[in-house]
């Protein structure tokens, strides 16, 4: 059951309001002014509750489901007990998300500054902003409105930050133009110095980094992620990215539309990324790499070349999925001689 100390939770949700919301079909339309408390797994679901079946493999929990209401497909509506009132969703997995929306939200701080935040005098605030505790906005920064800046935000000189916008706790943001609809989680690094150096007189000599960082619009950067900016080209985030937290990017890299970084990737400098491209966990790119449109680098995988767009590739160095089931198919046979 979702807590409403820490949610916001919709009450009085009736089976109508859960057809409008799901564009789902009630079998028996005499139960629509029935309520619903909550969404609740198959397993916890009470007897004021909704739940969501989507996965034959899980027909046997079916069985067992005590909830008031169950959302299936037409396919699996068969296992879910007589008693439980039936939804029927060609995709119940969306129809969770549209629920979840609708019934449930995060609480929002109000609108305001925080007599400790130290906002320069040139900075420009947009309208319904909330401004955290020991915020710092340095000189010519713009926030468009409404916009959440949590506590210990530090945003340095001449950023520029879109609409309806988020940024984490103690996230830190330099040299950066970030869209609107974006959400920066706590803790995350953008705009600092790329990692590049070269060997002078025998010590390691810093290389400027005079580029930017440019996130476009609808991107979601997990907590303690880096991206640091270009050293001369711009580091680029395309729209509708979702990056993991604990993610490091590199100076100059560029991202396309919808890629989806998982945790504890590495991307070295210079990558170039295509539209919907997925990397797994723990995926390392080696720099200067063109990685085609997409394509998907499965988890732990190391790519030394480019890869193909809509190819499937895993291991390390990494090869086309197919022949990487076949050496480890090869190791295993020899391995046992």
């Amino acid at each position: 059951m979702v807590d409403s100390t820490f949610y916001e939770v919709r009450t009085d949700v009736t089976l109508a309001d859960v057809v409008k919301v799901t564009s789902s079909v009630l079998t028996d339309e005499s139960k629509q002014s029935e309520k619903i408390a909550h969404i609740a797994t198959m397993a916890s679901a009470g007897a004021d509750d909704i739940c969501f079946f989507y996965d034959r493999k899980s027909k046997e929990k079916a069985a067992e489901i005590k909830a008031k209401a169950c959302i299936t497909t037409e396919d699996l509506k068969q296992f879910v007990p007589q008693n439980v009132i039936i939804l029927i969703s060609e995709n119940p997995k969306v129809a969770f998300i549209k629920l979840n929306e609708y019934m449930y939200a995060e609480k929002k701080p109000s609108v305001g500054i925080d007599a400790t935040a130290k906002i320069a005098a040139s900075a420009k605030i947009g309208q319904n902003c909330h401004i955290g505790a020991n915020v710092v906005i340095e000189d010519n920064v713009e926030i468009g409105n409404d916009c959440i800046i949590e506590p210990n935000v530090v945003i340095y000189h001449d950023c520029k930050i879109g609409n309806n916008c988020r940024i984490g706790s103690n996230a830190s943001i330099a040299y950066g133009i970030i869209g609107n609809n974006c959400y920066i989680y706590t803790g995350a690094k953008i705009g600092f110095d790329g990692f590049g150096f070269q060997l002078m007189n025998y010590q390691h000599h810093r290389i400027p980094q005079l580029g930017r960082v440019i996130i476009g619009n609808d991107v979601e950067i997990g907590a303690n992620t880096c991206i640091d900016r270009g050293a001369l080209d711009d580091t680029v985030i395309g729209d509708g990215c979702r990056i993991d937290n604990l993610v490091q990017i590199a100076h100059n890299d560029k991202l396309g539309r919808g890629c989806v970084i998982v945790a504890q990737v590495g991307i070295a400098g210079s990558c170039n990324l295509g539209d919907f491209v997925v990397l797994g966990g723990q995926v390392g790119l080696a720099d200067h790499l063109n990685i085609g449109s997409g394509a998907q680098i499965a988890a732990q995988s190391g790519a030394m070349r480019d890869v193909e767009a809509g190819t499937v590739v895993m291991g390390t160095p990494c090869v086309p999925f197919k022949d990487y089931m076949r050496q480890v198919s090869f190791l295993q046979r020899n391995s046992k001689k």
